[in-house]
């Protein structure tokens, strides 16, 4: 752990990605009173996803991780997908 390095992030890109989360939230309620029919929750999820996905790089400095926890990150996301598939398969079939 010694020989691990720091990174230092400005404050200004911190404060960017506050206000892309800030404007996404805000889009992902406006998305509600649009009448979009089924895509409504398509398009939440992807909202979402990509909020998540802005968290996870910045703020929990996944960018500047070692490679193996990316990994596992990708491991635990695509999981997570598979379940999200499975819920949406079997909603749509009852």
């Amino acid at each position: 752990m010694e020989n691990e390095k720091h990174h230092i992030v400005p404050y200004r890109v911190y404060a960017i990605i506050l206000l892309v989360l800030v404007l996404l939230t805000f889009l992902s309620i406006a998305i509600t009173d649009i009448e979009l029919g089924s895509y409504t929750v398509i398009g939440a999820l992807l909202l979402a996803s990509i909020k998540s996905s802005l968290v996870l790089t910045y703020f929990m400095h996944l960018k500047f991780d070692q490679p193996y926890i990316r990994i596992m990150v990708g491991f635990v996301l695509a999981v997570f997908i598979a379940v999200v598939i499975v819920t949406f398969f079997d909603y749509s079939f009852r």
